[in-house]
C-alpha cells in the first residue's frame, strides 16, 4: 500500500478530531425549539360550542358580527425535546418552520407541567388586562358590565390585543350598529396592558402564516414588528401596525368604511 506523504498524513491526523467533533454535534440535542404555525381561533365566535366571549349586564343585545377576529399562534416543540443540529440547519431554509433558542420560546420552566401552569398565568393576566382595556376604550364600568373569556388549549399573553378587540365588538361593535370586521376574517397578535398599550410578541412570521392558512386577509400587528411581519409575508395578507387598542378599532372602522388605514 502506498504511503501517504508526510504533510497529508499530519492533515488527516489533524481533520480526524473535527470529524469526530461535528459527528457529535449532529448527533447531540441543542437547545432549540422547533416553531410552526399554530392554530388560530374566533374570538368572537365558540370554542367547543360556548361562547369565547360572554357579556352579561350590558343593556340592549350584544352585537353579532358576520366576519371573524383570528387570534393566532406557534406550535412548538415543548421543553426537552431533542433537537439536532441537521434539523436546525434545515429549518434555516424553511418559510414553514423555525427554529429558536429554547428559552425564547419557554423562558419559565424546563417541564411541560412548568410550561403550562406559567402560560396559565401569563393568560389569566392578559385576559384581565383585556378586559380592564376594552371596558376603558368604551368607556363602560367593570360594577356595570361583566365579561368573561374561555378559551383552552392557548396560553401565554399574546392574545390579549385581540380579547380586547372582540370585547368591543361584541358591546358597541362599529359604534353605528354594525361589526368591526366588515364580514373579512382579520387576524393578528399583540399583548395589552390595561390602558390600551399593545405590545409585540414572538414568532410574527409564523402567525401571518397561521392566518393566511385559516382564510384571513387582513393582519393586525404589533408596530414594532412590522419589519419581521414584511419579512415573509404571505402573498393577499395585509399588514395593519397597531401600537393601541384604540388606534385598532379606528383602522378596522377605516377599513370596512373605505378610509385611509395605516400600513407596514
Amino acid at each position: 500500500m502506498r504511503r501517504l506523504p508526510p504533510r497529508r498524513r499530519t492533515l488527516v491526523l489533524c481533520a480526524l478530531p473535527l470529524v469526530a467533533l461535528f459527528a457529535v454535534t449532529a448527533l447531540a440535542p441543542l437547545p432549540f425549539a422547533l416553531a410552526q404555525p399554530g392554530l388560530t381561533a374566533n374570538v368572537i365566535g365558540d370554542s367547543k360550542n360556548k361562547p369565547v366571549i360572554t357579556v352579561t349586564g350590558e343593556k340592549g343585545q350584544v352585537r353579532k358580527d358576520d366576519g371573524k377576529l383570528l387570534l393566532t399562534t406557534i406550535a412548538a416543540t415543548p421543553p426537552g425535546a431533542s433537537v439536532h443540529l441537521p434539523t436546525v440547519v434545515e429549518s434555516w431554509f424553511r418559510t414553514d418552520r423555525a427554529a429558536m433558542p429554547t428559552e425564547a420560546v419557554y423562558p419559565v420552566g424546563e417541564t411541560i407541567g412548568e410550561v403550562e401552569a406559567h402560560n396559565k398565568a401569563e393568560m389569566r393576566q392578559s385576559q384581565n388586562a383585556a378586559i380592564k382595556a376594552a371596558l376603558r376604550q368604551l368607556h363602560k364600568s367593570p360594577r356595570n358590565v361583566r365579561v368573561s373569556l374561555r378559551l383552552a388549549d392557548v396560553g401565554g399573553p399574546s392574545a390579549g390585543l385581540f380579547f380586547s378587540l372582540g370585547i368591543v365588538d361584541k358591546i358597541d361593535g362599529d359604534g353605528r350598529g354594525g361589526g368591526l370586521t366588515g364580514g373579512r376574517i382579520v387576524a393578528g397578535t399583540g399583548t395589552i396592558k390595561a390602558d390600551g398599550t399593545v405590545g409585540p410578541v414572538g414568532g410574527v412570521p409564523l402567525k401571518t402564516k397561521a392566518a393566511k392558512r385559516d382564510g384571513a386577509s387582513v393582519f393586525l400587528v404589533p408596530r414594532a414588528e412590522c419589519a419581521d411581519a414584511k419579512a415573509e409575508q404571505p402573498k393577499g395578507l395585509r399588514l395593519v401596525p397597531v401600537d393601541t387598542l384604540g388606534g385598532a378599532v379606528k383602522s378596522l372602522t377605516a377599513l370596512k368604511n373605505g378610509g385611509r388605514v395605516p400600513a407596514c
